[in-house]
C-alpha cells in the first residue's frame, strides 16, 4: 500500500508564496502515474487544482492558472506544487493524488491558509 505525503503548507499573507511537497513511499511510483493536487475549503466540494501526466503534459484549474505550478521530480519520486500570488480564496486543505493508470491514491492533507 503506497503512502502519499505531504507537506509545506501553512499560513501565509495575500501575495505570498507556499510550495507543496508530496512524497511517494514506493521507489519509482510517482513516475508511473498521473499526478493532481486538489483542494478543499470548509463547506466546499473537493476541486482539482492541478495536474500532470508522465509525459509532463499539464492543467490547471482558471483560477490558479498562472499563479501555479506543478512539477515532478522523478529521481526524489516527489510532485511538487507552487503556489504564487496566494489569494485568501485560496485557503483550503491541500491534497495530493495518484492517479491514471490503477487505483487512486491520496495523501493525508495539509492546510493552506492565506491571510488578508
Amino acid at each position: 500500500q503506497v503512502q502519499l505525503v505531504e507537506s509545506g503548507g501553512g499560513l501565509v499573507q495575500t501575495g505570498g508564496s507556499l510550495r507543496l511537497s508530496c512524497a511517494a513511499s514506493i521507489h519509482a511510483f510517482i513516475s508511473l502515474r498521473t499526478m493532481g493536487w486538489y483542494r478543499q475549503a470548509p463547506g466546499n466540494q473537493r476541486e482539482l487544482v492541478a495536474a500532470i501526466t508522465t509525459d509532463g503534459i499539464t492543467d490547471y484549474a482558471g483560477a490558479v492558472k498562472g499563479r501555479f505550478t506543478i512539477s515532478r521530480d522523478n529521481a526524489k519520486n516527489t510532485v511538487y506544487l507552487q503556489m504564487n500570488s496566494l489569494k485568501p480564496e485560496d485557503t483550503a486543505v491541500y491534497y495530493c493524488r495518484a492517479g491514471y493508470p490503477g487505483s487512486p491514491y491520496w495523501g493525508q492533507g495539509t492546510q493552506v491558509t492565506v491571510s488578508s
